[in-house]
């Protein structure tokens, strides 16, 4: 039989990058040292299910559990080998699994409840937000929460939305093959067809790395298909028939410009993917629920009547047309790349996905990138009356 809980200040939904992000930084803030806060989420998350990579500048608040940075990359696209040094920046690998474990032992020793249980409904009253689960019915004076609405699909008509898809596998190799000073953040050398897909490659040393092929499209593939190119490349490029498959991990990624703050209600406030976290043009989202986090918690020091997930008008503009190219013209997805990568500085290139950049840069991006699938994706978005 259920029960009422009515004593919690906030409640989380979802122990992943935003609701652990959001979680920690109340528990850093004094101002919420009397508050009652609940983390739900179905899974014990005990297990690496995923990988967070991200560029910072300098030392960063995640480094005492970061796996592995680089300073070098290279990008490999229209048989080219565009290699970079990162400079200022260091590209970091955090491991779910140690994400979890650090957030756990922060957690246990904090006011904060953490349960596992299964989120069924969450809905609003006047005042407060009821959270169900199979368990209890609980209430909250804010509710975050990270699933997706229902209402979302890559179809969406209203929208336009790729998918960042990917499978990857972490190998281990009899011979020394990768050279782990430097990443590959792109590798087109073999791909599916007509489509913007490409390998990844976080060499963890000269026998390890993770290998992971990922398509930026409309459409899903069956696991058969990831495993081909996965194996393709790991046989035609980094030549090797004896390795060993250590672990599996695989994931879809939103990149669109659904409205997903449309969903945000006085006392429900969506998180993460759900909350349009995800970089619609990079489909990175790390450093953005750490960003994010930081709002949510100004916010409710502040207590305005209404949370708003205010995103820069133009960064939507730009995004915006990064979507009408490669979801009207998905072929064009390598040429764009590699426009970017070598017409550009690293420095340029990360600021601009960071939201940072001046317009001087920002132009000379989208001169670089000029071409008839960006000039017919602008006029769309023109006759589009420049909605976002």
């Amino acid at each position: 039989m259920s029960t009422f809980n009515y004593n919690y200040n906030y409640i989380i939904i979802g122990a992943g990058a935003a609701g652990l992000n959001l979680a920690l930084a109340m528990n850093e803030d004094v101002f919420f040292k009397d508050k009652k806060i609940l983390i739900l989420d179905k899974d014990k998350k005990t297990e690496n299910d995923r990988t967070w990579c991200f560029w910072e500048k300098g030392n960063g608040k995640w480094d005492h559990i970061v796996s592995k940075t680089w300073k070098k990359s290279i990008v490999t696209a229209k048989g080219e080998d565009i290699n970079f040094d990162l400079k200022k920046y260091t590209y970091k690998m955090l491991r779910s699994a140690d994400f979890y474990q650090f957030a756990k032992t922060k957690l246990d020793t904090s006011t904060i409840e953490w349960k596992t249980e299964d989120v069924q409904k969450v809905v609003q009253n006047q005042d407060k937000a009821v959270v169900t689960t199979p368990e209890n019915d609980y209430m909250a004076d804010f509710v975050f929460d990270s699933r997706i609405p229902s209402l979302y699909t890559l179809d969406h008509s209203d929208s336009l939305s790729i998918a960042q898809h990917f499978k990857g596998w972490i190998i281990e190799t009899e011979e020394e093959v990768f050279d782990d000073t430097k990443f590959t953040m792109m590798d087109y050398s073999i791909k599916d067809g007509e489509t913007t897909s490409f390998t990844y490659v976080l060499p963890m040393s000269p026998t390890k790395a993770l290998v992971e092929f990922t398509y930026f499209s409309p459409d899903v593939v069956s696991e058969a298909t990831y495993d081909h190119y996965l194996k393709r490349y790991i046989s035609e490029k980094l030549h090797q028939q004896n390795y060993k498959i250590l672990e599996t991990e695989k994931g879809v990624i939103p990149m669109t410009n659904f409205p997903f703050e449309d969903f945000n209600q006085k006392h429900i406030i969506k998180i993460g993917t759900a909350g349009g976290w995800v970089k619609a043009s990079s489909g990175y989202s790390f450093k953005n629920c750490e960003k994010k986090s930081k709002k949510i918690i100004k916010f409710l020091k502040t207590n305005p009547d209404y949370y708003h997930n205010s995103s820069s008008p133009k960064f939507k503009h730009y995004d915006k047309i990064f979507l009408e190219v490669l979801s009207k013209e998905n072929h064009f997805g390598e040429e764009l790349f590699h426009r970017m990568y070598k017409n550009n500085s690293i420095r340029t290139i990360f600021r601009f996905l960071d939201e940072r950049s001046v317009f001087s840069e920002d132009l000379k991006i989208i001169l670089n990138l000029s071409s008839l699938p960006f000039i017919n994706a602008f006029l769309r978005h023109v006759k589009s009356g420049l909605k976002t």
